[in-house]
């Protein structure tokens, strides 16, 4: 039987980490009940946060997390045939970031597709890429999550007072930070482990979208969008997102166990972008929804959001590409991704049994982890 296994990672975020008095200097502060549920301590920017300028983009930074992981996992750029990139922040609408990573690894050929998504986009895309290479179409992928969101927030500060500025409008700038992050994929014959599946859903059908990207597309004339106080609005329902939170996590954990024939029990580490753990699981015990198999989870949940920042769809392989570089993940372990989102109310969840021996030099720096 094909297993298909990651073998590599790989995880860029560009310029220096970028702190919570940066912000508050460009934009002012927050209470501090809403600085202690954004959780994030610091994030990067591809921007410089005083002028906007651009140091680099989203396929730039793509194309560094992707030799990353091609270096990781000790293959030739030559030998990926298949990539799968998610990203909700692309260069341009055409052509893809994809096809520009392709380009920058010197690929003449090979088949890519893009996902056009935010945080469940890259378990969706690892999902994917699993399918095809079990049906035997391809022996080696390369699975990209990016995200650059720098450049949309600063309009909403530059030149302006921070006095003026709302406090409903300051909470994306404390969130968001841009990286990407990548991860080999290899078909190995008849060994153990690897991708099992994964389980996605949008259950957010009869509902506003939480997170709004509004500007640049085709949903009005050109020239009346550009009559507008800025190109592209972003709309974020912060509460909104906390309130409906709870359901789209406990929604992706039944159905990723239930597709996986999985046993909770026997998952080690389960990696959900969501920074504030103890709130997550204060409000799924309001909502009734701290069901056994949360319980189980007790004291096996991470990320790193405190320290990257909300990168969208490079939040799961940002932390992912830490957790195996810092050693918190070892051969042999069960592995629950977990990517939710609040676009239309998504969520992608995939469990895996990890086979890639522990670098050199991982433990150096302290993991992440955040016990439930």
């Amino acid at each position: 039987m094909k297993r298909v296994h990651i073998t590599g990672t790989g995880g860029y975020q560009p310029g220096e980490p970028i702190t919570n008095d940066v912000i508050e200097r460009l934009v002012g502060g927050l209470p501090e009940d809403v600085m202690e549920g954004i959780s994030i301590q610091r994030r990067f920017w591809m921007i410089d946060p005083d002028t906007g300028e651009h140091r680099e983009n989203n396929s730039d930074i793509s194309l560094k997390a992707a030799k990353l992981a091609i270096e990781s996992a000790g293959v030739d750029a030559g030998e990926v045939q298949l990539m799968v990139q998610a990203t909700g922040t692309p260069d341009f609408p055409l052509p893809p970031v994809v096809n520009m990573v392709q380009e920058g690894l010197g690929l003449e050929r090979c088949s890519t597709l893009e996902i056009r998504s935010g945080g469940a986009g890259w378990v969706q895309a690892l999902d994917i890429a699993r399918f095809y290479m079990e049906q035997g179409d391809f022996e080696t992928a390369l699975v990209i999550g990016s995200e650059t969101i720098s450049p949309v927030l600063a309009p909403m500060y530059l030149g302006v007072d921070p006095k003026k500025i709302r406090i409903r409008d300051r909470m994306p700038l404390y969130m968001f930070g841009d990286g990407a992050g990548a991860a080999v994929l290899q078909v190995k014959e008849g060994e153990e482990g690897g991708l099992i599946r994964a389980a996605s859903c949008a259950i957010g059908g009869k509902k506003k979208a939480g997170i709004h990207s509004v500007g640049g597309g085709t949903h009005a004339p050109i020239h009346e969008q550009q009559k507008a106080k800025r190109l592209v609005d972003l709309r974020v329902d912060a509460v909104g997102a906390g309130d409906f939170t709870p359901y789209m996590v406990t929604g992706a954990l039944s159905d990723t166990l239930a597709a996986t024939g999985v046993d909770v029990e026997s998952i080690d580490h389960c990696l959900i972008p969501e920074g504030n753990v103890g709130w997550m699981l204060d409000s799924l015990k309001e909502a009734g929804l701290l069901t056994p198999e949360w319980v189980a989870l007790d004291g096996k949940i991470f990320d790193n959001l405190a320290q990257m920042g909300a990168c969208g769809c490079a939040a799961v392989p940002l932390f992912l590409d830490h957790a195996f570089k810092t050693g918190l993940i070892i051969p042999g372990q069960r592995v629950m991704l977990m990517g939710i989102e609040a676009t239309k109310w998504i969520y992608a969840g995939l469990i895996l049994d990890w086979t890639a021996p522990v670098p050199p030099g991982a433990g150096a720096e302290a993991p992440a982890e955040t016990a439930a």
